[in-house]
């Protein structure tokens, strides 16, 4: 299966499924979408207004790859479900966490 993450230079761009207003913050693990696309699915109980949810989404990676909110950011679906996250520092580092995380 392929990884829901690419590497690009100095940063890492990670795919997520982001469900709004769960019973509990939470990853999901991987899903693979009808184009193949792979994205992380992800669960965070703030609702999905004014950041709130995006903000909840950052703490959780944050928490759960051991690496600061500040290397986290929302580059493209700031306002939708399907978003991409870029995630700043060694993108071989990260990626090795994200497996990790996905291996629990």
């Amino acid at each position: 299966m392929k990884p829901p993450y690419s590497i690009h230079g100095d940063h890492l761009r990670l795919s997520i499924r982001l469900t709004p207003n769960a019973g509990r913050d939470q990853v999901d693990g991987v899903e693979v979408n009808a184009n193949d696309e792979a994205h992380l699915k992800a669960k965070v109980t703030a609702v999905p207004e004014k950041g709130k949810a995006n903000k909840a989404l950052i703490a959780l990676l944050s928490k759960a790859i051991g690496i600061p909110k500040s290397s986290i950011s929302v580059i493209s679906g700031d306002t939708a479900r399907q978003k991409v996250l870029r995630i700043d520092g060694d993108p071989k580092d990260v990626a090795e966490k994200i497996e990790a995380l996905l291996a629990r």
